[in-house]
């Protein structure tokens, strides 16, 4: 569906027109059917790429093929549907007014344009202000009628930046069903969001962009293969001065509801379980501490000098 090759782009900023990289070469490649992930820390240029790829904005060098066809087709541009970071739309139309004028934007109209207007309101939960004009409508309502918009031309490919942004938490499950949906129907959706919990739930694949540069890349088991497991214990009884060997392993012991709670890394893993069972307490349960997107994305940004963690 896209593919990004060497991605070059350069702002002149300043009286001198001095020249910042903004995208250092990058190289994506989402593919047909997909949630695609694309994180990374504020002003690592995830939007810069997103509106690179819409045609917002020229690049400086590099390659992009977006549906099989060079960057800037027009009938390309009629399957897509973008949510942008920070929406601005013209507010003193009505909920109902600005996707009646983004569906005929797209060709759209008569009773298919109402129809699609009226379901859309109501996947969004929105049926009940669409008479209501934009600028009495709060963040979390201009960000459903943005979605609502980015949807309105049935788009084969939707590109997303940060679509939890503003939406209370069951905003927030209501929208990533609405984005599951799409998936379901078989459109492809390149989305970025600071909620990485958000993205691991949703995305097929994933990118971690720093400072320009895509670091990480694949599905997110692949991400994870190397990185070490670490383990929670929770344990009944057992005798305390055997336990207070576990020290010497680098294991956290600690209290909880009357159970003992051991962490450890997966190096010793079975030296504790020996303890453990010299120990004679009964184990509650075992189980891995859950890997997360999170620790990954956080590993990649220390491992540039200028990222701040």
């Amino acid at each position: 569906m896209l593919r990004v090759e060497n991605l070059v782009k350069d702002y002149a900023t300043g009286f001198l027109k001095k020249k910042v990289r903004v995208l250092n070469g990058v190289n994506l490649t989402v593919n047909k059917g997909e949630i695609f992930g694309f994180v990374g820390p504020n002003g690592a240029g995830k939007t810069t790429t997103f509106k690179v790829i819409l045609g917002f904005v020229s690049l400086t060098s590099g390659s992009i093929e977006l549906m099989g066809e060079p960057l800037g087709d027009v009938e390309v541009k009629r399957n897509i549907g973008y949510l942008p970071e920070n929406p601005f739309f013209y507010d003193y139309l009505t909920g109902e007014e600005l996707l009646h004028y983004m569906g005929e934007l797209h060709g759209l109209n008569g009773d298919s344009l109402s129809k699609r207007i009226d379901e859309l309101l109501e996947k969004v939960n929105m049926t009940h202000a669409k008479k209501i004009q934009l600028r009495k409508y709060s963040k979390g309502m201009l960000q459903r009628v943005g979605i609502a918009q980015a949807l309105i031309n049935d788009p084969q490919f939707l590109i997303l930046d940060e679509p939890m942004s503003g939406l209370d938490p069951i905003g927030q499950r209501e929208i990533k069903e609405l984005i599951l949906e799409q998936k379901e129907k078989g459109k492809t959706v390149l989305l970025s969001s600071h909620i990485l919990s958000d993205v691991e739930a949703l995305c097929d694949r994933v990118a971690i962009i720093i400072n320009g540069r895509v670091v990480k890349t694949g599905e997110l088991g692949r991400l994870f293969e190397g990185i070490h497991t670490n383990y929670e214990m929770l344990l009944r009884g057992g005798d305390q001065e055997a336990l207070n060997n576990l020290g010497d392993l680098n294991v956290e012991v600690a209290k909880r509801a009357g159970l003992t709670v051991l962490k450890f890394d997966e190096n010793v893993k079975s030296r504790v379980l020996d303890v453990v069972s010299d120990s004679g307490g009964d184990i509650v349960s075992l189980h891995p501490l859950r890997k997360s997107l999170e620790g990954l994305f956080v590993e990649e940004a220390k491992k540039d000098s200028h990222i701040e963690t």
